[in-house]
C-alpha cells in the first residue's frame, strides 16, 4: 500500500480487514461514509464470511483469540487473503459517485481518444464488439462465446473505451495469473494514456485503484461495489468455475447497477442457461478466417504398460522424431505429473532440450518463455498450458486422451493451441488414446460444429474451391 494515500484513496471500492488499514477506525468513521461489518457471523447452523460468502461448516475453524479473549471462529476458505474471524472488522467504501481521474492530460472524458490500437476487426469480431459496447452503455450482462484464437481481447477494446468515456471503472478478471500477466502489456499498449493496475498474488500494484484493473479472480475478494464493468475471461477455467466464493467475489466487486461480461470458448451448459438467447453472441471463426484444426484420433495401445517398461508407444515416438527432424515445435499433453516425469526422462534421450512443465514447477515461467523463443523443441505439459500460451507454427498431441482429466472443454482448449497465427493458421492435433471416450468425441464435434457455423455465416476464406 502506498503510504502517501489518503483514507479515501485507500478505501475507495475496497473491502479490507481493519488491520490492513494504517488509519484509526474512529478517524475513518468520522470523515468517510464507510461500511464496517463483522467479518464472520454466526448463523443458525454454521457461520458466514462477509468477504468470500463461505457458509460451509467444514471451512470454518476456531481458536483461542488473544484479541477478543474468546474462542473465535475464522474462515478457512479465504485464509490466504488474510484471516477473517468473528472479531475482525471488514471495512469498505463503495463507489457511488464518479471519481475517475486516471487519465493523463485532463479535459472532458467524452472527448478523449483513449484507444491507441489501430488494428481492424473481422465481421464476427465487429458484431461481438458492438454487443459489448451495448452492454456497457445499458448496464446489461453478456456472454461472448468465442472460439480459441478468435481475438477476444480486441473485441473488448471499443467497449472499454466507451466505459472510460463515461468515467467508469473497468475490471478484466481471469482465473489464472498467467493470463493476467499476458493481458497486462496488451492493454497498457492499447490504452497507453490510462492508468492500469495489474493485480495477482505478490503484485506491486496492490492497493491501487485505476480506471482499468486487470486482476486474478482471487483479488476480487478485496473489492466491494467498485466496478461499473466486470469482464471475466475464461469463465469456465479452474479455479473460478469450481469455486463459489470467486463467483461471489465477482458479484460483490460490481456496483449495484453495472455490466457483467463473460468470455469463453467452452462455456458450460449451466452458464449458458443463465443467459437469454439475446444475451449471447458467438464468434465461431478465428480472426484470420481459417477453420479450427480438427483433432484426429490415434490408437496407441496400452501406453501406461509401455511406460512401466521404460518405453513409449512407437506411434508416439514416431511423432516426436518427425517433429524434431522438421524442427517444428509441439506441445505434448499428458494427464498427470508422474506420467510427465517418466515421458520427459525418455524423450530427453532423443533430444536433451525437451522439457516438461506443470503447475508446481518452480521454473514454469522460464520454461514457457524458452518454448516461446524456440529454445525448447517439444514441451511436455499437464493441462496447465491448455490456455493462455500462444506459440506460432506448433502442433499438439495428447497422450492418454481417454483419461478423465481430458474433458470436452479441456480437449477443445488444447486443440485451440494450434493454428492461431495469421501467418501459420494451420497445424495438426492428435489424440493418442487406448480407447475413445465420449469426451473426445464431444470435443471433436464441438470444433466441427463451430467450423460449420463459421462457414454458414461466410466467415471462412474460400481458396480454389475449398474453405481454408
Amino acid at each position: 500500500m502506498d503510504p502517501a494515500q489518503t483514507p479515501q484513496q485507500l478505501l475507495l471500492g475496497r473491502h479490507l480487514l481493519s488491520e490492513e488499514i494504517p488509519f484509526p477506525l474512529d478517524l475513518i468513521q468520522n470523515t468517510l461514509q464507510v461500511e464496517i461489518v463483522q467479518g464472520v457471523v454466526k448463523t443458525s447452523n454454521s457461520f458466514y464470511c462477509h468477504r468470500c460468502g463461505n457458509h460451509q461448516p467444514h471451512l470454518f475453524a476456531g481458536f483461542h483469540c488473544a484479541r477478543c479473549g474468546r474462542f473465535c471462529h475464522y474462515c478457512r476458505n479465504c485464509l490466504m487473503m488474510g484471516r477473517v474471524s468473528e472479531c475482525t472488522k471488514l471495512v469498505s467504501l463503495p463507489i457511488r459517485e464518479k471519481v475517475n481521474d486516471g487519465v493523463s492530460g485532463g479535459g472532458s472524458l467524452a472527448s478523449v481518444n483513449f484507444l491507441k490500437w489501430d488494428g481492424s476487426l473481422s465481421s464476427a469480431q465487429k458484431k461481438a464488439s458492438d454487443r459489448v459496447v451495448d452492454a456497457v452503455l445499458h448496464r446489461t450482462n453478456l456472454l461472448v462465446w468465442a472460439v480459441c484464437g478468435a481475438g477476444k481481447t480486441e473485441v473488448l477494446f471499443a467497449g472499454i473505451e466507451t466505459a472510460l468515456k463515461k468515467g467508469d471503472y473497468i475490471c478484466i478478471a481471469a482465473p489464472r495469473t498467467d493470463v493476467v500477466l499476458e493481458l497486462g502489456p496488451r492493454f497498457k499498449k492499447a490504452f497507453s494514456d490510462v492508468d492500469i493496475a495489474v493485480l495477482y498474488g505478490g503484485s506491486e500494484d496492490r492497493g491501487k485503484l485505476c480506471p482499468i484493473t486487470i486482476s486474478t479472480t482471487h483479488q476480487l475478494l478485496r473489492y466491494k461495489e467498485a466496478f461499473d464493468v466486470i469482464i471475466i475471461d475464461e469463465v469456465d477455467a479452474f479455479p473460478y468455475s469450481a469455486d463459489a466464493s470467486l463467483q461471489f467475489a465477482a458479484q460483490k466487486a460490481r456496483k449495484k447497477t453495472s455490466s457483467l461480461i463473460f468470455l469463453s470458448a467452452t462455456p458450460p451448459k449451466e452458464l449458458i442457461r443463465l443467459f437469454k438467447h439475446e444475451e449471447i453472441v458467438k464468434i465461431p471463426a478465428r480472426y484470420h478466417g481459417h477453420p479450427l484444426p480438427v483433432p484426429e484420433f490415434k490408437w496407441c495401445g496400452n501406453w501406461k504398460k509401455s511406460l512401466k517398461k521404460g518405453t513409449l508407444p512407437n506411434i508416439v515416438v514416431s511423432w516426436i522424431r518427425s517433429h524434431l527432424q522438421e524442427k517444428k515445435q509441439a506441445f505434448l499433453f499428458v494427464p498427470e505429473i508422474k506420467v510427465l516425469e517418466d515421458v520427459v526422462h525418455l524423450l530427453k534421450k532423443l533430444d536433451p532440450a525437451i522439457e516438461g512443465v506443470h503447475a508446481e514447477d518452480p521454473e514454469r515461467k522460464e520454461k514457457v518463455q524458452k518454448f516461446r523463443s524456440g529454445k525448447i523443441p517439444i514441451i511436455v505439459t499437464t493441462t496447465i498450458l491448455e490456455r493462455g500460451v500462444t506459440v506460432p507454427r506448433t502442433d499438439v498431441a495428447v497422450l492418454g486422451a481417454e483419461e478423465d482429466i481430458f474433458t470436452e472443454s479441456a480437449l477443445v482448449q488444447i486443440s485451440g493451441r494450434v493454428g492461431r497465427s495469421a501467418k501459420q493458421p494451420t497445424g495438426s492435433v492428435l489424440f493418442f488414446h487406448y480407447g475413445k471416450t465420449n469426451e473426445m468425441v464431444a470435443a471433436k464435434h464441438h470444433i466441427q460444429k463451430m467450423n460449420r457455423l463459421a462457414k454458414k455465416q461466410g466467415l471462412l476464406k474460400l481458396v480454389q474451391g475449398k474453405y481454408f
